[in-house]
């Protein structure tokens, strides 16, 4: 466990636990700085604060490519990830924050990890 309930990041982090405790790994991270604020995981192949770093220079990419295209007014909401057997999502907050979720497709659909993190994206606001 990588984190407090101490702080609005960790608290996110124990919500989305409650409402997916099979999740293989989640983790609220800061945008500017690639930080992970706090993670877990349930796996001990998939390290959620190295992926924090990385995934972070997915969400910049595309909103530099955003703006090449000048996509005026559009925000980015989530980013999708599909593996063979893995769903990865990048739910982006208001306030340079996202938080980063690893299920496995064949226990959570993708629609209620959306929602989950949907429902919780809003606390880091």
């Amino acid at each position: 466990m990588a984190y407090s309930t101490n702080n609005a990041a960790g608290k996110v982090i124990q919500e989305i636990l409650n409402d997916l405790p099979q999740l293989v790994a989640v983790a609220v991270v800061d945008t500017n700085s690639g930080m992970s604020l706090a993670s877990h995981t349930n796996s001990p192949s998939i390290n959620p604060d190295t992926a924090a770093a990385y995934n972070t220079e997915v969400v910049k990419q595309k909103q530099k490519a955003m703006a090449a295209l000048k996509l005026t007014g559009e925000v980015i909401e989530d980013i999708l990830i599909t593996l063979s057997n893995q769903i990865h999502l990048l739910k982006l907050a208001e306030n340079n924050k996202f938080i980063y979720l690893v299920v496995n497709s064949r226990d959570t659909n993708l629609a209620i990890a959306r929602e989950v993190l949907r429902n919780h994206a809003a606390a880091l606001n």
